[in-house]
C-alpha cells in the first residue's frame, strides 16, 4: 500500500497585509506572505527569513483576511501546491504556495479587544460556522 505525507507547519510573521479575492464562482481566497527566520550560527552575522505565499479558502479566507495583519505571530498549517503558469510577457512561471488548513494566532492584534483573536485561538478551516 502506497502511502504520501504533504504537510506543512510554519511559526512566522506576516509579511504583508492579507488580500482577498472571489473566484468566478463567488468562493473567497486570500493570500498574504509569512516570514520565517533563521537564525545564523555565527552572533556577528544577521539571520536571514524565508518567505512564503499562504493561500486561504472559503471561510477561513475570510477570517484571515479579518484577523491578520502585517507583523502578526503566526502558525500555518497545511500543505505544498506548486502551480506553473504563464505571465503577461508570455513566459513561463512557477511556484510553491502554502494551502493552510489551520491558521492560530500567536500574539493579539495590536488594535485587539477582549473579543478579538487573541493567542492560543485556532482558526480551523473545518471548524468554522456557517
Amino acid at each position: 500500500m502506497a502511502h504520501a505525507l504533504n504537510s506543512v507547519q510554519l511559526i512566522g510573521r506576516a509579511g504583508r497585509e492579507p488580500e482577498m479575492r472571489y473566484t468566478a464562482s463567488g468562493q473567497p481566497v486570500t493570500t498574504f506572505s509569512l516570514a520565517t527566520d533563521r537564525r545564523s550560527s555565527n552572533p556577528e552575522t544577521p539571520g536571514e527569513a524565508d518567505w512564503h505565499r499562504i493561500v486561504c479558502w472559503a471561510k477561513l479566507a475570510e477570517v484571515t483576511n479579518s484577523f491578520v495583519t502585517k507583523g502578526r505571530l503566526l502558525y500555518v498549517a497545511g500543505r505544498l501546491h506548486y502551480r506553473q503558469w504563464t505571465d503577461d510577457s508570455g513566459q513561463q512561471r512557477f511556484g510553491v504556495e502554502i494551502v493552510a488548513q489551520e491558521v492560530l494566532f500567536l500574539d493579539r492584534r495590536p488594535d485587539a479587544g477582549q473579543s478579538d483573536a487573541a493567542p492560543g485561538q485556532v482558526v480551523p478551516d473545518r471548524d468554522l460556522p456557517d
